[in-house]
Parts: C-alpha cells; sequence; structure tokens
C-alpha cells in the first residue's frame, strides 16, 4: 500500500457507548429468524384465499362421483340459466391442448368421454356469488355409464386399457452382479404402503385476473410457477408470454400445491368471462384433486453369509400411480435405485413398475419412492438379525454403506455418507426411561388416560431404521437456478423465482448475502413467472442450486465493490474482507463501512447454478443418476398394548448426514416436522379408496398426527461433512427423515411384539403380540 493510500485511509475508531441490545443473528451458520414468521403469526401473511379483485367473481368446479365411468352426455342448460351465472366451461371449451402434465401430458383439464378417478373435474363455473356457483355446478347434469374400476396395481397388466396410453407407466429391470450369487440365509417378505395424502392445511386457492392483451394472470401457491405457466398457456391456447403465474403464499408444502385440476378450470373462466375469478376449493376438493404418495406393493428375498453380509437383493416393486403418470417415472427411479437402502449389496436384481389404475393420481410427495422401499429392506435387515441371532443395529453395521461403495444402479458414492457413524450415534443414545405403573402416569399408556390399556399388556420395543434420498432431480434433469442480487441505499434485494414452501430459502438467501456482502437488511423480492426460472421446489433444490445461484450473484456484487478500493489501495480484492457491515484489509489499515464504500451507487449481478449433469438409467437400471444423497438413521422406541394393538411412540433419537448447518434453528424445526410425518405414515395416515371412492375426505377421517400425537424427538447428532460439489457444502434435510421413520417405527413394533408387521400405517391386528 503506498504513503498516500495510507494517509487517506479511513481508521474506525471505537466510540465510548453503553451496552447496546444484543445483535440480531447473522449470516451463514446463525439461527436467522424466518422474515415470514411474523406475518403468519399476526394473520397478515398474503395467502391466496385472502385476495379480492374489484368485479370478482367465484368458481365452482364439478367433479366425478365414480372412479370409472363412460360420460353419455352433458347438459349445462339448467346451470347457464341460473341468475348470476356468468359462465360454464367443460371439455369443448377448451382452446388450446386438452391435456396436461409434468412429466407426461395425459391428463384431461375437463374429462371428455372416460372418467378415470374419483373427483375429476367435469366442467366448472363462474358466477357472482360462491353458493350460486356451487348450486350451478351441481345443477349441471351428466350422464354416465358406470364401469367396473380397475383398483388393483397387479390386475392392471392384464386389464383393459385405462388410458390411450396404457396402463403400464414405467418398467425399469434393474440388474447388478451375478444372478447365480447366493447366500446361507434367504429371507423373504410382502409388504404393503399406504395412500398418504399430503393433506396441506391452508386452503387450496387461486385468483385469475385477465389481461388486457388476452392473457391471464394467475395468483396461486405454486410450487413451480414456470411449469405451471407453461401448461396454462398450452391450454389456453395462447403464448406463454402472456400468462403470469404470481406466487402467492404458500402455506406450507410437502407435495406440489395446488394441483392443475384448480388452477387451470379458474384461468378459462377469467379469459371467458373477461372478469377476474376466484376458487377456494373445499377440503374435500383437495383430498380429491391434488396428488398423493404412491400406494405400493414390494415383494423382497435377501441372501446374507452366516456373518449376516448381504449377497443379493431381490425385489418387485409395484407403484400405483392412479389415473394419470403425474412423477411416477421419477418415483419409480428413486424406488428401484434405493430398493437396497444404505448398504453394500455386491448383486441386486430389481423389477420396477408403475401402472395406471382408476384409483385417485399419485404423485410428488416428500421422499416419494424412497420411503417405500426403505420400510421394506429395514423390514428384511430386521428378518435376517432374528434368524441370525443378531443385535439388529450390529447387523447393520456390517452392511454399512461409506463413500467410495457402489450402488445397484453402477453409481459410485462420491459424497459423504457416514452412515455407520449415523447408526452408532443412535444406538449408543441412552434409552428413555420405563414408565411408572402409577395412576399419576396413566397418560403414558397407549390410548391414554382413561384409555382400555392395561399397564401389564404394555411391551417396549427398540427399532433401527437407515434412510437414504436423493438430492436434486435426477436421470439427466437439467437443474438450473437464476438469481440476482441488488444493492442500493444500504438495503439489498434478491430475485429468485425459488419458491419458499417452508424450507427456509428465503432466510437463506437473506444469510448468504449478509455473509457475503455485510449488508444486515436484505429483502428478498415476491416471486412471479417474469423473473428468470428457479426450478420446483423439490428434493432440496432450492438450498443448492438457488441458494447457489444467490451465493454467485452476491460474490458478484461483493467483487463490484472491492474492485475500486482494491485498485485505490493498490491490492487485491483478495485482500480486503467484509465482516460486520466493515470491509478492512489484510494489514488492518484500511477499514471503511460498506455503506461509505458504495457511496450511494446501484449495485447488482445476476449469477446462474448449474450442478453436473446426471444420466437416465438403461435398459438394465444402470447409470450416474443422481448428483447426491442424504442419509438419516434413528431409533425409535415404542410402547404396544399388546392386547388391543395400540401403539405410542415414545421416543425417536435422530443421527443425520446434513453437510453443513446453514441455520441450527431452522435445521432442527425441519427434521422435527419431517419425523412427525412419518410417524403419521406409520401409525395414522391412510387415505382409503374402496373401489377408488375416496372415503372420509375430511381431517376427520383421514388421522393426522397432532401435537399431542408427536413423541420425544431427539437430534443426537448432525454430521457436518461437506459435500464438496455442492454450495456451502450443506444437504437437504427434511425428506430423510420422512423416508426413515416409518421404517423404524415398524421395526420397534417388531421388536415389542414378535409380529412381522409388513404393512403401513400399522394397524391394530398386526401390533397384537401373538
Amino acid at each position: 500500500m503506498s504513503n498516500e493510500a495510507a494517509e487517506t485511509a479511513h481508521t474506525a475508531t471505537a466510540a465510548e457507548t453503553q451496552p447496546g441490545p444484543e445483535p440480531l443473528p447473522h449470516g451463514i451458520g446463525a439461527s436467522l429468524p424466518s422474515a415470514e414468521s411474523r406475518a403468519k403469526t399476526e394473520g397478515t401473511f398474503p395467502y391466496a384465499s385472502d385476495l379480492w379483485a374489484e368485479g370478482l367473481l367465484w368458481a365452482a368446479v364439478l367433479r366425478s362421483p365414480h372412479a370409472h365411468a363412460r360420460i353419455v352426455s352433458i347438459d349445462t342448460s339448467q346451470a347457464r340459466e341460473m341468475p348470476g351465472v356468468r359462465s360454464v366451461v367443460t371439455h369443448e371449451d377448451v382452446p388450446g391442448e386438452a391435456l396436461h402434465g409434468r412429466k407426461t401430458a395425459d391428463r384431461p383439464v375437463f374429462a371428455s368421454d372416460v372418467v378415470r378417478h374419483h373427483g375429476e373435474p367435469i366442467a366448472a363455473v363462474a358466477a357472482d356469488h360462491p353458493d350460486t356457483a356451487r348450486m350451478a355446478a351441481a345443477a349441471i347434469f351428466v350422464e354416465y355409464e358406470v364401469m367396473d374400476p380397475v383398483t388393483d396395481p397387479e390386475k392392471a397388466f392384464a386389464a383393459e386399457p385405462l388410458h390411450p396410453d396404457g396402463n403400464l407407466i414405467r418398467h425399469i429391470p434393474l440388474r447388478h452382479g451375478d444372478p447365480e450369487a447366493a447366500g446361507e440365509l434367504v429371507v423373504e417378505g410382502l409388504y404393503r404402503i399406504g395412500r398418504q395424502d399430503p393433506a396441506p392445511i391452508g386452503a387450496e386457492a387461486g385468483l385469475a385476473v385477465p389481461r388486457p392483451d388476452g392473457g391471464v394472470e394467475l395468483y396461486i401457491a405454486s410450487t413451480d410457477p414456470h411449469t405451471d405457466r407453461d401448461m396454462a398457456a398450452s391450454c389456453f391456447g395462447i403464448d406463454p408470454d402472456i400468462v403470469k403465474v404470481v406466487v402467492t403464499g404458500v402455506p406450507g408444502a410437502t407435495a406440489d400445491r395446488e394441483d392443475a385440476s384448480f388452477h387451470l378450470p379458474l384461468g378459462l373462466l377469467a379469459l371467458t368471462t373477461g372478469c377476474p375469478v376466484k376458487l377456494t376449493a373445499t377440503r374435500e376438493e383437495s383430498f380429491l384433486g391434488h396428488a398423493h404418495r404412491h400406494p405400493t406393493l414390494l415383494r423382497y428375498r435377501h441372501h446374507a453369509d452366516a456373518e449376516g453380509r448381504l449377497v443379493k437383493v431381490e425385489a418387485q416393486v409395484l407403484l400405483d400411480a392412479g389415473a394419470y403418470a403425474d412423477t411416477s417415472s421419477d418415483a419409480l427411479a428413486a424406488a428401484v435405485s434405493f430398493a437396497c437402502g444404505p448398504y453394500v449389496v455386491p448383486n441386486a436384481f430389481i423389477e420396477g413398475w408403475a401402472v395406471r389404475t382408476n384409483n385417485p393420481p399419485s404423485g410428488h410427495v416428500r421422499g416419494e419412492g424412497a420411503m417405500q422401499v426403505c420400510t421394506a429392506y429395514e423390514a428384511q435387515m430386521d428378518k435376517i438379525a432374528k434368524k441370525l441371532g443378531i443385535d439388529p443395529a450390529e447387523l447393520r453395521l456390517r452392511n454399512a454403506m461409506a463413500t467410495g461403495d457402489i450402488l445397484p444402479t453402477g453409481q459410485t458414492v462420491t459424497c459423504p455418507a457416514p452412515v455407520a457413524e449415523l447408526l452408532a450415534a443412535v444406538r449408543d443414545f441412552p434409552l428413555p426411561e420405563l414408565p411408572k405403573d402409577t395412576p399419576e402416569d396413566e397418560w403414558l399408556l397407549p390410548g391414554g388416560p382413561e384409555g382400555a390399556g392395561e399397564p401389564a399388556a404394555v411391551r417396549r420395543g427398540v427399532g433401527y431404521g437407515l434412510g437414504m434420498v436423493q438430492l436434486l432431480g435426477a436421470e439427466g434433469t437439467d437443474e438450473v437456478s437464476t438469481a440476482t442480487v441488488k444493492v442500493h441505499d444500504g438495503i439489498a434485494t434478491v430475485i429468485c423465482a425459488a419458491v419458499e414452501t417452508g424450507q427456509g430459502f428465503s432466510t437463506l438467501a437473506r444469510q448468504i448475502v449478509q455473509e457475503t456482502l455485510g449488508i444486515d437488511e436484505v429483502r428478498v423480492a415476491p416471486v412471479d413467472t417474469d423473473q428468470p426460472p428457479a426450478g420446483p421446489s423439490c428434493h432440496g433444490r432450492h438450498t443448492w442450486v438457488s441458494g447457489g445461484a444467490v451465493e454467485r450473484a452476491a460474490k458478484m456484487v461483493r467483487t463490484q465493490l472491492l474492485q475500486p478500493l482494491a485498485h485505490k489501495f493498490g491490492m487485491s480484492t483478495e485482500l480486503l474482507q467484509i465482516t460486520d457491515g466493515k470491509i478492512t484489509s489484510y494489514d488492518g489499515v484500511l477499514s471503511t463501512t460498506v455503506t461509505e464504500a458504495m457511496d450511494g451507487k446501484e449495485l447488482w449481478a445476476t449469477a446462474q447454478c448449474r450442478p453436473h449433469p446426471t444420466e437416465p438409467l438403461d435398459e438394465a437400471g444402470q447409470g450416474d443418476a443422481f448428483v447426491g444423497m442424504a442419509f438419516c438413521a434413528i431409533r425409535a422406541v415404542v410402547d404396544v398394548d399388546v392386547e388391543i394393538g395400540s401403539v405410542r411412540v415414545v421416543e425417536l433419537a435422530v443421527a443425520q448426514d446434513v453437510g453443513r448447518i446453514l441455520n441450527p434453528t431452522q435445521l432442527r424445526v425441519r427434521i422435527e416436522a419431517g419425523v412427525t410425518q412419518g410417524v403419521g405414515a406409520a401409525l395414522t395416515e391412510n387415505l382409503r379408496t374402496p373401489r377408488g371412492l375416496v372415503r372420509h375426505p375430511d381431517l376427520t377421517g383421514y388421522a393426522l398426527p397432532t401435537a399431542l400425537d408427536t413423541p420425544d424427538i431427539r437430534i443426537v447428532k448432525l454430521v457436518e461433512e461437506r459435500d464438496v460439489v455442492a454450495p456451502f457444502g450443506a444437504k437437504a434435510a427434511s425428506a430423510v427423515p420422512v423416508v426413515t421413520t416409518p421404517a423404524a417405527v415398524a421395526s420397534a413394533v417388531r421388536a415389542a411384539t414378535g409380529r412381522p408387521v409388513n404393512r403401513l400405517p400399522i394397524r391394530p391386528q398386526a401390533a397384537v403380540a401373538t
């Protein structure tokens, strides 16, 4: 540094002041509170159901009461003649493509000739009052020729085609190793996984507003706005440039929000009436309309040697996709690829199918594919341990996967895979104390106080689950996100179309900019499709690709900020650092604030993040299909009344591979939420569909776990081994505990009862000891 530069450098001196308030959390690694938490608490968060517009009309959708029927005729005359009705639309009024879909365009906007599932949209109405709209929809007369539904996925192979594309959506035959390999010990099992609904608590709603240029704006809680925009434009027969999706507040999402069966009829009504139209779905419509977790049938045969080391795994995995393809191809790829779990398996032969039935559509739900197979392969591990007389945790440790091992798909695990470390952590964590047989502790019994349980019939069981999930999309998916960071007047703004669904992206974006630029006040702009695409909010994508894009843009702004100072003082920008809003040189001579360095300028930069490419699985199920993976170990402790089959989950000890902790509080909350969702899948959540008809489509008949059902969740270890190819080295947090928890709970119930427990959710009769 020159003498002249040194003389002009500003040196900050600390003024003697009274101690101030504690500094707010700041940057990466801090527990920065969510920017939305206050608005949600105060009831000012902008949910779509709260929106209003001048001249607003109300929409209602007529849905099929049958699972499978031929439509003979549709008579809308009575509905059109009702006072206050402004428009009635059916398949005849769809001006563009009649079919839509996220992966495969096979689903009609409105059923025209055949109804393929209970609740399929037939028509939609716009009226000046919501009651009028509902009455008009009910007044539409549809003549059906009811047909026998195909509801058993095994029978779908031989059944008459339910769709022009046939009943088979995808078949993956995975072949890895020697088909003649055999072990000294063989165990087999048949497993069934039920239909879990994402059950969004917030109402599914939307507002469509026609534009002067002939387009439409859709205000919806979309988790993939650009895909929804393109889908809508195709069905509306207009250019995507005049369709705009504005993302309203998303009230949490463990799956896709606002299925197209809601917003496509909404947009059509706005275009036909020339007025804003609003639709708020009833709880019943939500259960009928959106996608659910794939019900799955699994057959397994494990071969092991006398020491319990796995020799070969043979499996058949059958996913019930429901009436349409949706994301079933992706779910099947995950199920087949992870069918052996986080274990070293030299020989694997897996057959996977996804088929259409007349059941409600299945699609993306957190941990799809991986959750179903985890329950099955962990049951198989318990069987091997029991036959050999080996401790279940020890058996798993002997087979645990590590970095450098090979997946059955032939892909090398290059990311951190501390599976043995995770399992050892939960195994060694102290067990909870046994409840005392006293009246004041009756609430500890399965069923609670005054229940039918007797203390003498209660048995405690301990079980384990090891799970794994993919990070990002798979099989050649182009994972890319774009972000812009602008700084002006001491305020930074992040513009990125990554939707905040509760995964914490908006908080993470603020932390990244704070860390990189030293600016406290960071705002995240609302999301709409005028911004460049960021992709869907699933598989932890936004922590990786959108967070990476924000980081790169912020670093580019940092360079713009520091270059003039570096040039002035004859040094490189690498010798300057930003900490707590101050810019200092490596030698401490230069010290100025970020605000002073900005000098009223506006700086901005746009950047993209695109992880390394993947490839589709080939005809033998081989290929580098995944960018990365995350792992989790859970030890479940349950109390089971073996006379009546009631189960109480006492404690779940969790150890998880997180890469790097970006926000400690937010990370723990995400893990706890994932575990709770897994408890629901294990014990209560099953959307029953006899003959394809959704039974009890409400939150009374569908039993979600509440705060009273949530067990003690002990996060005993978070392994921070950074993935070098991921921005910040972090991994997604919420999907893998959802995948692992049901398997651990089922394992614990097996230990308590001696029963096989081969179905989820666990029914009382399966928990009664023989």
